[in-house]
């Protein structure tokens, strides 16, 4: 069970009886706020976010049934324990049918209230977790790839993750589009002690400069045109797990302040709302830009630059890898296609201007395009076009060493009475790759 401090609200008129339970709470570790009457209760419950709600049923005012459904509408996710002493069936069922968590009669052990604040904290710490997961698979898409490299360049970076990511600092990845941002930052969280809970990502150069305060922050129902009912944001979503904000270059300077805040003490407001609530998000930011440049030219906050900028990492462009552009080709080839020599060539000779994105989609279009060995002619303009140029020249040597292969595996085959499997280890090639090497030299099998 749960030991974390619990951030209790206590509705009761009997000023004894609550002195009693606020000074036992307070005693445990947890955060007590006192009302004395149901609507102080109830304005209480509109400034800020309460764990538990412990309310009396006999208030002066509101009847218990009344205060149970104004705090329901005003703290959805807070749990609510209703106490009584005139402990009645009808009470218990009512209240339980208005979402009320846990039913005590007076009197009671005060132990015994504390265990069920602990139970009712639990269940809505599971609750949450599971809207968080639901939220995260709505919006989740699959990684492209795993991050691959030998590079000293990739070294480099693979080391300042394993740094990086025990700790809870927030962290600013900077690098050209396309160069794997993500996949860096899901690796930070993967490493991180919040790696059991789902990674949160936003995008905020994909969200229309209206919309992204209230996707990172949430909004109240009538807000704003459109908000027909209450949605949490964001960081809300990422409580107690990590929220990737790529391209943050892009943030409304109007926003950053409320960004900064969330980054100094975990405290926000959904859009509409006036309740402070207090999120436990770690950060991770990611910008194509140069945000010195950007500070400079006053696009960006200095004080929030400063905050994100805790721990660096710097990815580099994939034209600056060396041979990781060859490892990655044959990552995202797969074992079901060839490449043949002059596309090879093409693919490693390319600077790359949309890095490793530019490489995956370049090669994934050149898988649809073929069933076999992938050519020169599969290849975008752009990349092939150095090439091609190339490949006029060297036409005539190719096709010397094309008949030559085409010589050499009917020799072998002949020599292996026709028996492929033994062709293809005298050839030192995989039975599969010796079909489509028969296919495309017009070998009869």
């Amino acid at each position: 069970m749960s030991n974390d401090q619990l951030q209790i609200l206590f509705v009761d008129d009997d000023p004894d009886f609550a002195s009693a339970c606020v000074r036992w709470f307070e005693k445990s570790g947890h955060s007590v706020v006192h009302a004395a009457s149901g609507q102080d209760g109830v304005s209480e419950s509109q400034k800020r976010d309460f764990d538990i709600a412990i309310l009396d049923w006999n208030l002066p005012g509101l009847s218990g049934l009344e205060l149970v459904q104004r705090m329901r509408d005003t703290s959805v996710d807070t749990e609510i324990i209703v106490l009584t002493g005139e402990g009645t069936i009808e009470n218990a069922v009512e209240s339980m049918r208005r979402g009320v968590f846990d039913f005590l009669s007076k009197p009671f052990p005060m132990a015994e209230l504390e265990r069920r604040c602990q139970v009712a904290s639990e269940a809505r710490r599971l609750r949450k977790e599971n809207a968080q997961l639901r939220e995260v698979i709505d919006r989740s898409k699959s990684p492209a790839v795993q991050m691959v490299g030998e590079s000293e360049k990739m070294k480099k970076v693979f080391r300042l993750i394993d740094r990086v990511a025990p700790t809870d600092k927030p962290v600013l990845i900077q690098g050209e589009s396309g160069t794997g941002k993500e996949l860096v930052a899901q690796a930070i969280h993967q490493n991180s002690t919040r790696g059991d809970r789902p990674l949160v990502t936003v995008n905020c150069a994909a969200l229309p400069e209206q919309l992204v305060e209230s996707e990172l922050f949430g909004h109240e129902k009538g807000s704003f045109t459109g908000a027909t009912a209450a949605k949490p944001g964001l960081f809300e979503v990422a409580d107690r797990s990590t929220l990737f904000i790529d391209e943050i270059g892009e943030l409304p300077l109007m926003l950053q302040p409320k960004l900064l805040r969330v980054l100094e003490d975990g405290s926000m407001r959904r859009v509409g709302s006036e309740k402070e609530r207090r999120v436990d998000v770690r950060i991770i930011a990611a910008t194509n830009r140069n945000l010195k440049d950007e500070v400079e030219a006053g696009r960006f906050r200095e004080d929030l630059y400063y905050r994100i900028n805790v721990l660096a990492i710097d990815l580099p462009a994939l034209r600056d890898r060396g041979s990781d552009v060859e490892t990655m080709i044959e990552q995202f080839l797969g074992d079901q296609h060839e490449l043949h020599p002059q596309a090879r060539s093409a693919l490693l000779s390319y600077d790359w201007p949309g890095n490793v994105r530019q490489l995956i989609n370049t090669i994934e279009r050149a898988k649809v395009l073929t069933d076999d060995e992938i050519t020169i002619d599969d290849l975008p303009d752009e990349v092939a076009a150095d090439e091609s140029a190339v490949g006029e020249e060297s036409g005539i040597q190719e096709g010397t060493l094309m008949r030559l292969q085409r010589q050499h595996i009917i020799e072998v085959l002949q020599q292996e009475n026709g028996n492929k499997s033994a062709a293809a280890r005298v050839l030192g090639i995989e039975l599969r790759k010796l079909y489509r090497m028969m296919k495309q030299h017009g070998i009869d099998g």
